[in-house]
């Protein structure tokens, strides 16, 4: 395959595992793999992902990884934290009152991760009303093995815009493209979640000749 071939804005659906430096897997997309290393979660769909390159769906080095690839071809490659999910820091490491977990219920063990208003830690340690929790991200400051497969290149305007729905787990919708306005007819969803479904629409799909400046949602009510 000719190296190049994708660009930033493209649209793919790629497949991966992904390993810490001890061999362990942390991540991946194969359903019979997840199965065979006993760690299948019958939560998480395991398929192909849909990202943008370049729009942030992914880590750096994976993004940068695809950009030399074509649909079809695998590729096993390291990721430094700064391509990855950053260094450790050490202010994220913060002491958290005993009182925070009683008001929520919780009984606060070492190791345990919690989450307070989206913002999930792990403790480290507990002593005596002092709690130390680590908020910086498990993969922080560790060097990670890939192996990557670019699955298919999403051309389509309409199956672009499903990818991007489909990579924020809503996996049914009705798209409607005429001249400049994309119709999306979906279930009620967050206005942050629109927002941010109306950027990337507007900036990364085209029909045709025209650029995309309007997202009309249409909420869908079942009984």
């Amino acid at each position: 395959m000719l190296s190049g071939m994708m660009q930033k804005g493209d649209f793919v659906r790629i497949n991966y595992i992904g390993r810490l430096e001890s061999e362990e897997i942390f991540d991946l997309t194969y359903e019979d793999m997840a199965k065979k290393e006993n760690i299948y979660n019958p939560n998480v769909p395991y398929k192909p992902v849909p990202i943008i390159l370049g729009a942030g769906f992914i880590i750096k080095g994976i993004d940068n990884a695809v950009l030399s690839m074509d649909v079809g071809d695998k590729k096993t490659f390291e990721v430094k934290p700064e391509d990855g999910f950053g260094q450790r820091n050490p202010k994220f490491v913060r002491v958290v009152p005993n009182k925070v977990f009683k008001q929520n219920n919780i009984e606060p063990r070492q190791g345990m991760v919690v989450d307070f208003s989206g913002i999930k830690g792990r403790i480290q340690s507990v002593s005596s009303g002092r709690i130390m929790v680590d908020f910086n991200n498990p993969l922080a400051g560790k060097t990670l093995k890939y192996e990557l497969e670019v699955v298919e290149k999403i051309e389509e305007p309409k199956q672009k815009i499903l990818s991007i729905l489909e990579f924020y787990g809503i996996n049914k919708a009705e798209i409607k493209i005429s001249e400049d306005e994309a119709e999306v007819e979906t279930q009620t969803l967050p206005v942050e979640l629109k927002k941010r479904v109306s950027q990337l629409i507007t900036e990364y799909v085209k029909a045709g000749d025209n650029v995309i400046k309007k997202v009309k949602f249409t909420e869908v009510f079942q009984a």
